[in-house]
């Protein structure tokens, strides 16, 4: 959903301010900022001067050929513990992440939906959704059992999940499509401020791929910021961004509206390499 005028120029003065070298701004608004991002792993530099500001209220994608290090920004935004960053920052609002836990993260209303997500053995959906949400209460607080499963099941249905669901183990033995409704269950019941989606799309039929963009669609408002990773323009045919990014060669060389993901589509990721030399923001 656009954001008022004010708000726009504020997001255009942070991606401006983020492409200059030694500067680092955090907008006066509810924003995940990115800026000058470098990372490698076992010494091979894999995000390299990345900047990026995701609004809250705004859905931004980022697409990219296989080895842009996509995946790799999603995962050091969540905290992975295997990436180096060895310069730039991180912020969401006005609190620098890379000084947290990534249990800390996730308390303060980040969350990461996985390319592949894990099976949990012995751990129910339903168990491991109320601890989720228990863990995100101030201390002291406790959840009320009926009103978590009022909620769980109002969210369920919403994502066409059969309410069997909340009794089988996270992931095991899971369809592709299983899984990934289940991390946009978890999604619908953290509610958090900024919501990172690693190829919500991969491995999934067009049905389910239509279940789960109705799902993200269901969240989208005022009160989260969205980053869609993906490869493919498809899932943009069902959950429209706001902001599309190029990303290649580990940073952003091309970013515009909903239009360059069908650019891309007709054009390949051979057209944007031609400016992967430098950063690049374009509108």
């Amino acid at each position: 959903m656009p954001l008022r005028a004010g708000r726009r120029k504020k997001a255009e003065a942070a991606l401006a301010s983020a492409a200059k070298p030694g500067i680092f701004w955090v907008p006066e608004m509810n924003a995940l900022v990115v800026k000058d991002l470098h990372v490698t792993i076992a010494g091979q530099e894999i995000v390299r001067g990345l900047s990026l500001v995701v609004p809250r209220g705004e859905v931004h994608a980022i697409m990219g050929p296989n080895g842009s290090g996509k995946s790799t920004l999603a995962k050091v935004m969540a905290g992975h513990p295997d990436y180096e960053i060895t310069a730039g920052k991180i912020a969401m609002d006005d609190q620098d992440l890379l000084e947290l836990e990534p249990d800390e993260r996730a308390r303060l209303g980040l969350f990461l939906a996985f390319q592949y997500p894990s099976e949990v053995p012995g751990v129910t959906i339903a168990n491991f959704l109320r601890a989720a949400v228990q863990a995100r209460l101030p201390d002291g607080e406790e959840l009320e059992a009926t009103d978590f499963y009022a909620r769980l099941y109002e969210k369920m249905e919403l994502l066409g999940m059969d309410r069997s669901f909340t009794s089988r183990a996270v992931n095991e033995g899971f369809s592709g499509g299983e899984k990934k409704r289940t991390e946009i269950l978890q999604l619908a019941m953290l509610e958090p401020k900024y919501a990172v989606l690693d190829e919500t799309d991969s491995g999934l039929d067009i049905d389910a791929l239509k279940t789960v963009a109705h799902g993200v669609n269901s969240l989208r408002g005022p009160d989260i910021g969205i980053l869609l990773i993906t490869h493919y323009q498809r899932i943009l045919n069902y959950i429209v961004p706001d902001h599309v990014h190029v990303m290649v060669q580990g940073r952003i060389v091309r970013s515009g509206g909903k239009e360059l993901a069908l650019e891309l589509e007709e054009r390949g990721y051979d057209w944007a390499r031609d400016g992967a030399a430098e950063p690049a923001f374009t509108r």
